[in-house]
């Protein structure tokens, strides 16, 4: 299982994201709340600075290096001021078949598509699926697939499902892209015979909103001889959590946004808690979608269930 975080709001140091908090999601890489392990495959970042040069293009970094020692990450994170953030340390099973390349770390960016998406979960028997899924993805979005993970799939899915790729989506036309998605793996799980529990907890930004969607196919079903079994992972590895303030930085040697719900000026949203104190973050719901957006300054949350 993979660790992400989602930011927007007020510029913050990506060093008060990655490094410095109780639980930064460089030290979820080596001792996370809320995962017993993490088999480390790679880093990615896409971070949006409204000051920088041409700022609705993203700073981009990538690597399949630990993150807790790669110096070129911490250098830069004590540089750059985000916005918008979207990072991702991936996690792998051990096996033969992984695919350990810069290929395949997130988040997902395609050329002239402002979204980027990184996933947390594992679609069951995916490699079957692929060729069902080819005629959903338009042929200039399938081309532009290098990479051997069903995180990449996904993401060109919900890509070719948007009227316009290449324009910054509204919220109703990337839940309806979304949704879309959901519906043909549901459909093309169905004709395969799939009933093994497959997570898709996703997290999407484009420098101006962001989107975040927990999701499990078949939640429960381990083994299809066994319906009522719930693996493991869903219980705590896949959750996603999110919190609104202010001024996120260290406030009486603890970290934490200040103000509350009701003055907030930034979102974060994590696969765990970033902070020691969780009393400000909210879980959300299995089978649920949010979307944030700034409006005058504010953070615009709506939140729905999925079918």
């Amino acid at each position: 299982m993979c660790r992400a975080l989602l930011y927007l709001g007020e510029p913050v140091l990506l060093d008060n994201f990655l490094y410095q908090p109780d639980s930064a999601l460089v030290r979820q890489s080596y001792m996370p709340k809320m995962l017993n392990m993490l088999n480390l495959a790679g880093f990615g970042l896409r971070a949006w600075d409204p000051t920088s040069h041409q700022p609705d293009r993203a700073f981009s970094y990538y690597s399949q290096q630990l993150p807790v020692f790669d110096r070129n990450l911490k250098n830069l994170a004590e540089k750059i001021r985000a916005g918008c953030l979207l990072a991702h340390v991936r996690g792998v099973a051990y096996h033969t078949r992984v695919e350990i390349s810069v290929q395949n770390c997130h988040p997902f960016h395609f050329k002239d598509v402002p979204l980027v998406m990184a996933h947390n979960g594992d679609l069951a028997r995916f490699a079957e699926m692929k060729p069902l899924l080819a005629g959903s993805i338009s042929k200039p979005i399938l081309a532009q697939i290098h990479g051997t993970t069903d995180s990449e799939w996904v993401y060109a899915l919900i890509v070719s499902q948007l009227p316009d790729p290449q324009r910054r989506p509204s919220a109703a036309e990337l839940m309806k892209a979304v949704d879309n998605t959901l519906g043909i793996l549901r459909d093309v799980r169905k004709k395969l015979g799939i009933a093994v529990s497959s997570s898709l907890n996703l997290f999407i930004a484009d420098g101006a909103q962001l989107a975040a969607v927990r999701y499990c196919f078949d939640f429960g079903c381990y083994r299809t001889e066994d319906p009522a079994r719930v693996h493991e992972a869903n219980l705590s590895f896949l959750s996603l959590w999110y919190t609104l303030g202010r001024d996120y930085a260290l406030h009486d040697g603890e970290w934490k946004m200040t103000g509350g719900a009701e003055n907030a000026d930034s979102i974060i949203v994590a696969s765990e808690p970033l902070t020691r104190d969780t009393s400000a973050w909210v879980e959300l719901p299995e089978y649920g979608a949010m979307f944030a957006e700034l409006r005058d300054g504010r953070p615009r949350v709506s939140v729905r269930l999925l079918d």
